[in-house]
C-alpha cells in the first residue's frame, strides 16, 4: 500500500500536534513512503481549513508558514482528475470530495480520524478506511 487520500482531520491533526499519529503520517509522505491523491478541490479545502484564524492560532503559524507547508505536502501529491462523482455517499457533503479522490484515484486507503462516517460508502467501493494510527501499524 502506498497511495492514500489524507481526510483534512488527519493534515489539521498533525499540524496541532507533533506526537500525533497524524504527523507520523506527513513524517512518512515526506520521504516518500505514501503518496498522497489529491484533487484540487480538497486540496484547497486543506487550505481553506489551515488559514482559519482559530487554527492558525492553534497551530502557532503565520500565512507565510502554512503556504510553505502546504507547497511541501503539494510536491509529495499525486493529482486525480474527478472523472466520477456518486452523490451523496455521505452524511457530510463536504467529506464527498475526500471519498471521490479516493475512488477516482483508485486509493490503497483512505486515511482518516472520522472513520465512521466514511464506513458504509468505502465498503460499496472496496475502499480500505484506516486511522492514521492504523496505517503506521501496518508498516510494522
Amino acid at each position: 500500500m502506498n497511495r492514500i487520500v489524507l481526510d483534512t482531520s488527519v493534515v489539521v491533526t498533525a499540524l496541532r500536534s507533533i506526537s500525533s499519529a497524524g504527523n507520523a503520517v506527513l513524517r512518512q509522505v515526506a520521504i516518500g513512503r505514501w503518496v498522497p491523491l489529491i484533487t484540487s478541490a480538497l486540496f484547497l479545502e486543506y487550505e481553506d481549513v489551515l488559514k482559519r484564524p482559530e487554527q492558525r492560532l492553534a497551530v502557532n503559524l503565520r500565512l507565510e508558514e502554512i503556504d510553505q507547508f502546504l507547497a511541501a505536502l503539494a510536491s509529495s501529491c499525486e493529482p486525480v482528475d474527478v472523472h466520477f462523482q456518486w452523490r451523496p455517499q455521505l452524511r457530510d457533503a463536504k467529506d464527498e470530495m475526500v471519498l471521490e479522490t479516493a475512488v477516482n484515484g483508485r486509493a490503497d486507503a483512505l486515511v482518516t480520524y472520522n472513520v465512521k462516517d466514511f464506513a458504509a460508502a468505502a465498503k460499496r467501493f472496496g475502499l480500505r478506511v484506516l486511522r492514521p494510527g492504523e496505517l503506521l501499524l501496518e508498516m510494522l
